[in-house]
């Protein structure tokens, strides 16, 4: 018999943990308003949160094009495999030597991680687990209930932190001291030190970084904690858009040893601000962007959005309004400042509504 019920009743967590205590084989199904996520089992331990198969928005697919681990070209290939032989992503990636089964198990576990980060924040909609519907493959890994839960929970509370510190996605960060060379570098560390140059936001950094958003937020924490980087001005909104970070030449830069290759990086940063330039000027004279491509009015719309779940995460309840988010010191007033758009905001006992639209 399957087990279900509301998110109002029993939260993710709380679902969770019994399907794990009681060792449960077969796939728990969860939608809100129009998301959907499922997470299959074995024994009680997460083997995946994904279905079989290639869907258009598989989480790994997406997982592993965020990361730069496959390209456009790449996922469009795999795709097209699919359609010829109807076999499953994790398959098409290790026989067609896109990943090593080493890699491929290193991946899953961070995109069910990141997951099921997003997912423990749920506090409405439906779940409904059935123990007839099993992974049809033998799992690439198998993650503790337990641990995976205690991790997305400490990655939860760690966000309020990282949301209290980059609290405006405008202001510019820039290298303030280079490590010593014998400090050890996290491999998020050396990704990102080939990206901040002083002349791109927090968002366009966390945007271009091969990591997941947590990760990126994570990275820069430290290395704002190490007094590596600061904060070196802020870009004026309405032209955060005209940002490029050119990722063959950025590649580049974190492909060679960048203290002993001056010459490289400079070089690097040179182009860089004259490719800036260049954007501001065309800037200047282009039209509007329609909101649906305008990529910095969408990631200040993430960054509202994720700013009023975790004050409701902290205070119970979500917020009055969003100026509350400013004078609680979620967020900084310039975050809610998108130029030529207005946010449109309506909470509820059960969620909130928000938008962005043109002004008029």
């Amino acid at each position: 018999m399957a087990l279900q019920g509301n998110l109002r009743d029993f939260s993710v967590t709380e679902v969770l943990q019994l399907l794990g205590s009681q060792k449960k084989t077969g796939s728990l199904r969860l939608d809100w308003n129009t998301e959907r996520k499922v997470l299959y089992m074995q024994d009680g331990r997460i083997v995946s949160t994904r279905e079989s198969g290639l869907a258009a928005d598989d989480p790994l697919l997406r997982f592993l094009v965020k990361v730069h681990r496959l390209s456009d070209e790449q996922r469009r290939g795999l795709q097209s495999l699919h359609r010829e032989s109807s076999r499953d992503l994790e398959d098409l990636l290790v026989n067609g030597r896109y990943l090593d089964s080493d890699e491929i198990q290193a991946y899953l576990e961070r995109q069910i991680l990141d997951d099921l980060m997003g997912l423990v924040r749920w506090e409405n909609g439906n779940y409904r687990f059935d123990p007839k519907n099993v992974w049809a493959q033998p799992p690439r890994v198998r993650l503790s209930m337990e641990g995976a839960l205690i991790e997305a929970a400490r990655r939860v509370d760690e966000q309020k932190r990282f949301m209290a510190v980059f609290k405006d996605p405008y202001e510019l960060l820039g290298v303030r001291d280079l490590p010593d060379p014998d400090e050890p570098l996290t491999e998020e560390e050396k990704e990102l030190f080939g990206i901040i140059d002083g002349h791109h936001t927090v968002a366009d950094i966390v945007d271009a970084a091969p990591l997941t958003e947590y990760e990126a937020y994570e990275a820069l924490q430290r290395m704002l904690d190490a007094q590596w980087v600061e904060v070196v001005g802020r870009k004026d909104p309405g032209r955060v858009a005209a940002s490029v970070i050119p990722s063959a030449e950025v590649r580049a830069a974190r492909s060679v040893p960048w203290l002993a290759e001056i010459g490289v990086a400079m070089s690097v940063i040179v182009m860089l601000v004259a490719l800036q330039f260049t954007s501001r000027v065309a800037l200047h004279a282009a039209p509007p962007v329609p909101l649906a491509d305008d990529v910095f009015a969408q990631r200040s719309l993430e960054n509202v959005r994720s700013a009023v779940e975790l004050y409701r995460l902290d205070k119970g309840h979500y917020p009055d309004r969003l100026n509350r988010l400013v004078d609680d010191e979620w967020l900084d007033a310039a975050a809610l400042d998108v130029p030529g758009r207005h946010f449109n905001y309506r909470p509820a006992a059960d969620g909130f509504q928000l938008t962005l639209t043109d002004e008029r």
